[in-house]
């Protein structure tokens, strides 16, 4: 599904990635770990093009097109999603109008014809229910005046909303209590399909002990150092990031 080869990247002449490479299967879901700075944020920002770094070598290649080749609305369209760490606030916009646009952009991007108003309420009311959006927050402008937590579910939902075929989780636990992250976690459990995969970055088993991954990846100093299975994130957890900088000799 993703195939990420020798990517470099920088932003504002500052070289962040580093020779990143990593396959993404359908059906898998990879972790990736690591101190703060090694450029996970900015691995996502990449993949969904965001135009603040610039990619100086390598490829990505999703579903068999090339990514870099593909403005941030066709990677949208073509089933890319991005969870943010830190969602904005969009006042003024309503979540049924954003999402309802949003849907049929993405349909007709792919000539479905467009959902009807009802046909449009019906879906986002069994999507509300996959992660127990509040129907108040739902009628309310996009994330304006909602709890850290209610933004993170939010996320979730319009994941729900546009069943993208690579979900991209960037922090998705940050600031989450724990029944937050419990009705978070179990979402994205419920969105899961053996044609979808899913990234989740982060720095903490926590998150791990509710979203399963079949891969887990160190990445530091621009580089993925260290791939293993869910063992690596336990191991991460009581031990800390210093020993794989001394394992690869920094």
């Amino acid at each position: 599904m993703l195939e990420i080869r020798d990517l470099h990247a920088a932003i504002d002449g500052k070289e962040i990635l580093k020779g990143i490479n990593l396959s993404v299967e359908a059906g898998e879901i990879h972790a990736i770990m690591g101190p703060n700075g090694g450029g996970k944020s900015t691995l996502s920002a990449v993949l969904v093009g965001n135009p603040a770094f610039e990619v100086t070598r390598g490829s990505i290649t999703f579903g068999g097109k090339d990514l870099l080749a593909l403005s941030p609305e066709e990677r949208s369209h073509e089933g890319i999603f991005l969870s943010f760490q830190y969602p904005v606030e969009i006042p003024g916009v309503s979540m049924v109008n954003f999402m309802r646009t949003a849907v049929n952009e993405q349909r007709k991007y792919r000539n479905l014809p467009p959902l009807s108003a009802g046909e449009f309420l019906k879906l986002m009311r069994q999507k509300r229910a996959v992660v127990e959006l509040d129907n108040k927050l739902a009628n309310r402008s996009v994330n304006e005046g909602f709890s850290g937590g209610e933004k993170k579910r939010n996320e979730i939902f319009q994941m729900a909303m546009l069943e993208p075929c690579l979900s991209i989780l960037d922090e998705t636990d940050s600031g989450l209590d724990i029944d937050a992250l419990r009705i978070v976690a179990e979402g994205v459990n419920k969105l899961k399909k053996p044609d979808t995969s899913v990234i989740v970055i982060t720095h903490y088993q926590r998150l791990l002990d509710y979203i399963q991954p079949d891969v887990v990846h160190v990445l530091y100093n621009g580089r993925i150092v260290k791939t293993a299975g869910p063992e690596l994130a336990l191991e991460l957890e009581q031990r800390g990031y210093d020993w794989i900088k001394e394992e690869i000799g920094e």
